[in-house]
């Protein structure tokens, strides 16, 4: 399985599985993060939530070639936006564990969860402009609001990558630790939200969110709406066509 899912201990684990593919992600696959999701917020015994990948790589974002088959609509009825609404909309605490590479909506996703900590070998990144593309899933109100507009400027606008060590300076990450004990002290920092009441986790973490809630989903529609509009344009099909036939994309041709 591609996606591997469990409960014990009222923990709900999602964990990457495709290694051989730098555990990028299918349709399949965020329809599978979606339903577990769903499924987790009606279960009472569940009363927290782990996403992982595996140590030498979180997830390379979106699978391309899975991806150019279900392109966005503006709708935002496909998988991934099912999977992105359930995480930005969790009642309950989710915890996100990463070690190596973060692409894409693999940063993009930390942005909607709890509690995120990075092996000292993780590296994120978003890539967005470098595809002709723009951000995603209220990245581009979430992220500066994080860490600053400087910084998330530099980050969204040159889509360079940047180091656990950043990633914990700028304030997107709770903290570093070494990768072989990344799965322990995830598990282990979940296990302290199932020791706690469960609806005073439900209430703060709604407190916490309640001012966004309505700008977040707003921010993706606008967002989802450019995405959209963007991946058909000509800046767009340049980047694909370079990254599948492995040279680097000319934009100067563009406007």
């Amino acid at each position: 399985m591609d996606i591997t899912t469990g409960k014990a201990n009222g923990i709900l684990t999602i964990e990457f599985n495709r290694p051989d593919k730098k555990n990028a992600i299918t349709s399949a696959m965020y329809q599978m993060m979606a339903d577990a999701l769903k499924d987790a917020e009606s279960d009472a015994a569940v009363r927290a939530i782990i996403i992982l990948g595996k140590p030498e790589i979180f997830t390379a974002g979106n699978d391309l070639e899975d991806f150019m088959k279900s392109p966005p609509t503006i709708s935002g009825d496909r998988p991934v936006a099912q999977f992105m609404r359930a995480l930005s909309t969790a009642t309950k605490p989710v915890v996100a564990g990463v070690a190596g590479a973060a692409v894409g909506i693999g940063t993009t996703l930390l942005m909607h969860c709890d509690l995120v900590y990075a092996a000292d070998n993780a590296k994120f990144s978003m890539p967005f402009t470098q595809l002709g593309l723009c951000p995603e899933f209220a990245s581009s109100m979430l992220f500066p609001q994080m860490v600053g507009y400087p910084r998330a400027a530099e980050k969204l606008l040159l889509g360079e990558a940047f180091s656990a060590q950043e990633a914990y300076e700028m304030g997107l990450v709770s903290r570093v630790v070494p990768v072989a004990e990344l799965p322990a002290y995830v598990q282990g920092q979940a296990a302290r939200l199932v020791a706690l009441p469960a609806s005073s986790l439900r209430t703060t973490k709604r407190l916490m969110r309640a001012a966004q809630a309505e700008a977040i989903h707003a921010r993706m529609m606008e967002e989802n709406k450019h995405f959209g509009e963007m991946l058909s344009a000509q800046e767009a099909k340049e980047a694909f066509a370079a990254f599948f036939e492995k040279r680097k994309p000319d934009f100067t041709k563009f406007a």
